[in-house]
């Protein structure tokens, strides 16, 4: 190996001018103020060239910040969407809710108002069947319902009890084929006998003389007789009439006052009789 400051070799020569060279160039730049601008001059010239060497880190930090933040927008729009489901479903609850506590509030203000021995019950099933319109109570004769007694809801007359068990009840509604009772004209106390149409939105007045006074927007409410009933609840709004069809009677129809296809919680009275359903 040969030795660096021999003789023969020139490299000892050439440190010793490259250390005095940085000593010289290091002495200039603190000494001499006006090399700040050719050196500012060399940093704008070379600028491009600091750019493109810095470019491929520059871009992959850039793609994977961006696919980072990708990832984690998803990420939060799927916890937004969640949030929003979440949030959606309470909502819906607390207007269910809402609007259960009001039908409760009507019927407890019924209550208040009939002065007589009632039970809220319950809509807990509908029997199936073309012309059947029946409902099932979760309450029964363990709560003291038997058959015969009266159901209404906050609006007016839904049927009658025509089936007991221990824990429920079967309920004939008004507007059921075989069901029937007597009402009576509030405007001029005509009677008559509401039968069920077989649907759930009209009911028939039966056996209405041709020439008697009655009228649509004539409010029908139970006049109890026979003690089927008890009187003076709303059964239906009267419809329609028409007369002149030859026949002895007139055709009357009236939309019933209770909401048949709606009420989920209704008033068992226990002041009606328990005679059998029907007229």
């Amino acid at each position: 190996m040969k030795a660096l400051f021999l003789r023969q070799s020139g490299a000892g020569y050439l440190l010793v001018a490259l250390l005095v060279a940085s000593l010289s160039l290091m002495y200039i730049e603190l000494s001499k103020p006006w090399l700040n601008g050719v050196r500012a001059s060399l940093a704008t010239v070379l600028s491009p060239v600091y750019f493109l060497a810095d470019l491929p880190t520059e871009s992959s930090d850039w793609v994977g910040s961006t696919f980072s933040s990708h990832s984690a927008l998803q990420d939060q729009v799927g916890l937004l969407e969640r949030r929003v489901l979440e949030l959606s479903q309470a909502s819906q609850q607390y207007l269910a809710v809402r609007e259960e506590n009001g039908r409760l509030r009507a019927l407890l203000g019924s209550r208040a108002r009939l002065g007589r021995d009632v039970l809220v019950a319950e809509i807990v099933g509908v029997l199936p069947g073309a012309d059947r319109h029946q409902v099932m109570l979760d309450k029964g004769s363990s709560d003291g319902i038997r058959d015969g007694l009266a159901v209404i809801d906050e609006y007016g007359m839904v049927g009658q009890v025509i089936e007991t068990a221990q824990s429920s009840a079967r309920v004939l509604l008004v507007s059921d084929l075989s069901h029937a009772l007597p009402v009576q004209v509030v405007r001029n106390n005509l009677r008559g006998i509401v039968a069920g149409s077989g649907r759930l939105d009209e009911l028939q007045l039966d056996y209405v003389p041709d020439s008697a006074d009655i009228r649509e927007g004539d409010v029908l409410v139970s006049s109890g007789l026979a003690g089927r009933f008890p009187s003076g609840y709303p059964v239906g709004i009267v419809s329609a009439v028409t007369r002149g069809t030859g026949e002895a009677f007139a055709q009357v129809q009236a939309r019933p006052s209770a909401q048949l296809d709606r009420s989920r919680h209704v008033l068992v009275l226990f002041a009606a009789g328990t005679a059998e359903p029907g007229l």
